[in-house]
């Protein structure tokens, strides 16, 4: 019988293969519907299929089949639907800015798409090609910490911090402009997952009960502080209530994920309605972002500067759309502002209807809950909770997106996880798949096991007792 360090191989227990095939099989439809769409919104806009976009379809297929071969080779056990879901997510939104860039007088975003989109995929193959084993990440908790906080500090900074359409999230990287809180979204969730992880007892165990609830000590409430504290900053320095929410969502689902406790829940919501009351009373452009959602139909608030023009266009844009939408290319979804970022959901709606949008938020939803199902799967505290906040996290900002497009709650300035034009929101997405897919390696991959080892007495070390070891052999 031989034994390898993958798996155990027995006579009544043969070793199980990875079979990846599925996952090839997705990415050729994956492709298909991402460059189809592509090539459809051109037709729509009477566009001859000219060599532009037999490039876009080339540079689809060769990063899905390198991907592919690159978890065949390194994390041959991970998650085969993953990848394909979020390269159809990604196709699909870069058709739909190519197709508002066909209106006059044109644009080039679905270029810089494909090159981020190109960037992006190479990145998290290059994670999960060189990075081991993920569980090395938790030694370096407070590493991650000021990773988040240098992140965040950076639009502030003078030469690179930029300042769009009110908001001070983005750095001039020279080369084009780069918004550092999408990545910060990452490296806050590795450290509240590292952080979790090792003082899940602590918390736990330590406290005092009132009533049926257990209330943690006032030491241990450092993590909800800071991640108050960091929501808070961001909201008013750099003016972004859609990052804020998204932050201390991400640790409220962490923690509650973690401990199970209920007083993490309801603590957590009497900080968001202080600072929420704190916010609404001091700072005007959230008073300016209450009032426009709560009034949004008003004829003053429409055409008042940051009113809810926005918004409103979006609502009549979804509704125009119907159950099955006017066609790729048939609609007017470049009459809203910010089409092909902040609202390219209703750009969708408008043109692929309440069916194709409704296809899309059902691929979301597969997609986390894959995610969420690689959480459940993992081994290990720190894996469990990292897999289920990334899931938790894309969740939240797609609640937040579709919520802001439906008036459901107010818009913000969140971009749609793989769909928005925008670089940095691409690159955060898919280094999140590509942590994503180590975890489920390591979950699906059958138990490591060796030959037995004598571990003491005479001939410790060998494999076969009795015999001693030379010296200079252990």
């Amino acid at each position: 019988m031989a034994h390898t360090l993958d798996a155990v191989e027995t006579e009544d227990q043969p070793v199980k293969k990875p079979l990846r095939i599925t996952e090839l099989i997705l990415l050729v439809m994956a492709v298909a519907i991402g460059s189809g769409a592509y090539m459809l919104s051109g037709l729509g806009m009477d566009q001859p299929l000219e060599t532009h976009y037999w490039i876009q379809l080339g540079v689809m297929a060769a990063l899905a089949i390198a991907f592919h071969l690159v978890l065949r080779l390194r994390a041959p056990w991970s998650d085969q639907y993953i990848m394909p879901l979020a390269l159809s997510l990604n196709g699909l939104g870069l058709a739909m800015i190519h197709r508002l860039d066909l209106v006059p007088p044109g644009g080039s975003a679905a270029n810089n798409q494909l090159l981020w989109t190109a960037l992006s995929i190479i990145i998290s193959m290059a994670l999960v090609w060189f990075i081991i084993d993920y569980r090395h990440m938790r030694r370096f908790t407070y590493v991650w910490l000021l990773a988040s906080a240098i992140l965040l500090v950076l639009p502030f900074l003078p030469f690179i911090g930029m300042e769009i359409y009110g908001a001070r999230i983005w750095v001039n990287l020279g080369i084009g402009s780069f918004q550092p809180g999408e990545v910060a979204k990452l490296t806050l969730a590795i450290f509240f997952a590292s952080y979790l992880s090792a003082n899940r007892d602590l918390i736990l165990l330590a406290g005092r009960k009132l009533g049926p609830l257990s209330f943690p000590r006032l030491q241990d409430l450092g993590p909800l502080v800071v991640a108050w504290l960091v929501s808070m900053g961001v909201l008013i320095f750099q003016r972004d209530l859609g990052s804020a929410v998204l932050f201390f969502g991400l640790f409220m689902a962490m923690i509650y994920l973690a401990t199970a406790r209920l007083s993490w829940i309801i603590l957590g919501l009497l900080a968001v309605g202080a600072g929420g009351i704190i916010a609404f009373n001091l700072f005007p452009h959230v008073q300016a972002r209450i009032d426009g959602w709560l009034n949004a139909f008003d004829m003053d608030m429409i055409y008042a500067e940051h009113g809810s023009h926005q918004v409103v266009q979006g609502l009549f844009g979804l509704a125009s759309g119907g159950l099955f939408g006017s066609g790729l290319g048939e609609g007017r979804p470049d009459l809203v502002f910010a089409a092909n970022s902040d609202m390219i959901i209703a750009s969708f709606g408008e043109e692929l209807g309440l069916v194709g949008l409704t296809a899309i938020l059902l691929i979301f939803f597969v997609l986390i809950t894959r995610i969420m199902r690689i959480g459940l799967s993992a081994r290990d505290a720190f894996g469990k909770l990292l897999a289920a906040g990334l899931g938790c996290a894309m969740a939240i900002q797609i609640f937040v997106v579709v919520g802001g497009v439906l008036r459901v709650i107010p818009l913000t300035g969140l971009t749609t996880p793989f769909m928005a034009a925008g670089g940095s929101s691409l690159l955060a997405n898919w280094m999140i798949i590509g942590l994503v897919l180590l975890i489920s390696h390591t979950a699906n991959r059958p138990m490591q096991a060796g030959p037995m080892v004598n571990a003491s007495g005479f001939g410790a070390g060998t494999s076969v007792p009795g015999q001693p070891v030379e010296a200079g052999e252990r």
